[in-house]
């Protein structure tokens, strides 16, 4: 049983206890869970986040405390029909009795990023897709919603791939929320064009505060960080004067934070959750959540403090699933653009088929978030045929690494800019015999691949180094670690367990 601090005492705690350095800060939601967006329903927060070019999309995660959270599903089991790819920036919101989600999505007719939204009388199952609300230019991202009132407001980024200043701007929104009224105006702009996006706003005193991600949001070459900036009325003039900007940055072992909202607890506090990259796994865990407290200064200029993480993080250290067994709801994910996964427990398996592109070598990837960068993966496969039935670390179609059986054999298998090489093969003893399979992502971005059928465990990774894999991620997201089916329909890959364990803590 988790214990559940009341709200008073979780404020006190939060605001008072500091870490003594940043790198005592642990991600609350750790693993890939870009542009996160919160609401609290009663002593319950959701979080949505960003999944990109994952599918099911966007997911879901629940805490009773703003500390410990357990994921329990997705916006979209199926992408809504107008989208294609790029399932960004979710903004959760509660209105009239309802949960609505607003969402990024690449549109299919024109590949053009635009706004949809889906409602729900549930906060985490149940949404119906309204479709797009807002079709803005070249792109129309970020959106987020505001109650001035009574109005409401919706507010986006614009002109990210024009050759013109980005602005964020804002709209009037219909009382049922589906669509916009009236003309849109501009918050805030940036002439310069260093990067402006993932606003939020607060309105205390008299001045409406609008919290922004400025900087490039992705990859090593990361330079987010969050700035607030002040007006008089919703639609500005915004103003920094006076502000202690950056309100949020590199922090102990985090960088690039930013793209937060905000929550009320039921004490009346507030708390922002944002993301950040942690400096030991950089983009191996992509881009994780993490919260901070806001306070005001004498000035009436904000404060963000990031906050330490209670209790031990062991409780993620190892999953086990044995599919002779009911294992539960398992949150696996996949490449929705290039594969459609099929699979299901049956005969004291998992069963694993699928369809993919043919151009990709890849296969069909079923994989799960990652929460750190060193970990094992294991599997025993039970079947015996041509396809390739085993272990991946998948980033995309054109980088991946696996170890693989395919009839009487075991390879270690490397996509690398789109090109596929076996580096190692093996011939196994007993054809219908179980082979067990292991992968070792290490710290330094390598790893190493190792089989057995009776007696120890051989491995099959060339020369006496960890086969290097910083290649994997994609720039906005992590690899992920699961299993892998390579082969023809009507072929499948059958699989007794599936294990993952963190070989460290998970990154502080």
């Amino acid at each position: 049983m988790r214990y559940k601090l009341p709200a008073l005492a979780l404020f006190a705690f939060l605001t008072s206890v500091q870490p003594s350095t940043a790198q005592q800060v642990r991600a609350n939601i750790p693993g890939d869970f870009a542009d996160p967006s919160i609401i609290r329903k009663g002593s319950s927060y959701y979080a949505i986040g960003t999944s990109s070019e994952w599918g099911p999309h966007f997911p879901i995660f629940r805490s009773g405390n703003l500390q410990q959270w357990e994921q329990t599903g997705f916006l979209f089991d199926k992408a809504p029909s107008w989208t294609t790819a790029s399932f960004w920036a979710p903004e959760y919101y509660f209105h009239n009795n309802t949960y609505y989600v607003y969402y990024t999505a690449k549109r299919k007719s024109d590949g053009i990023s635009c706004i949809g939204v889906a409602t729900s009388s549930y906060p985490d199952h149940g949404f119906k897709d309204h479709g797009i609300i807002i079709a803005y230019g070249k792109e129309s991202i970020d959106a987020f919603v505001f109650n001035d009132n009574g109005q409401l407001y919706i507010t986006w980024k614009a002109y990210g791939l024009d050759d013109r200043p980005i602005e964020i701007l804002g709209s009037k929104l219909s009382s049922d929320g589906l669509s916009l009224e009236g003309q849109p105006f501009t918050l805030l702009k940036d002439d310069a064009r260093n990067g402006m996006e993932g606003q939020s706003i607060l309105k205390k005193d008299g001045y409406y505060y609008l919290f922004y991600s400025a900087g490039n949001c992705c990859g090593v070459s990361c330079s987010y960080q969050v700035r607030v900036a002040r007006a008089k009325a919703i639609t500005g003039p915004y103003l920094e004067e006076g502000a202690d900007n950056p309100v949020l940055t590199d922090n102990g072992n985090w960088k690039c934070p930013g793209h937060g909202t905000f929550v009320q607890d039921q004490a009346g506090n507030n708390f922002y959750i944002y993301h950040a990259y942690n400096k030991a796994s950089n983009v191996f865990t992509g881009r994780e959540a993490l919260i901070a407290s806001l306070s005001w200064k004498p000035d009436q200029w904000p404060e963000l403090r990031p906050v330490p993480l209670t209790g031990s993080n062991k409780e993620n250290i190892h999953l086990h699933y044995n599919f002779s067994k009911t294992t539960g709801k398992i949150f696996w994910q996949w490449d929705f653009r290039n594969m459609t996964p099929d699979y299901r427990q049956k005969d004291g398996t998992l069963q694993l088929s699928g369809t993919y592109n043919s151009h990709h070598p890849a296969g069909v990837a079923l994989t799960l978030r990652p929460y750190a960068t060193a970990y094992e993966i294991s599997t025993a496969v039970t079947n015996n045929n041509k396809a390739g039935k085993g272990l991946v670390i998948y980033g995309d179609v054109s980088a991946a690494a696996g170890i693989a059986v395919r009839n009487n054999t075991v390879e270690f298998w490397v996509i690398k800019d789109g090109k596929k090489n076996i580096l190692g093969e093996q011939k196994i003893a007993a054809a219908n015999t179980p082979v067990y399979l292991k992968m070792a992502m290490l710290p330094d971005f390598t790893c190493r691949v190792y089989w057995k059928q009776q007696g120890g465990w051989e491995e099959l990774t060339p020369g006496k180094k960890g086969y290097n894999v910083s290649f994997l991620p994609p720039w906005d997201r992590s690899p992920r670690p699961g299993l892998n089916f390579q082969g023809k329909p009507g072929e499948n890959a059958a699989f007794s367990f599936f294990d993952i364990r963190y070989t460290s803590e998970i990154p502080q």
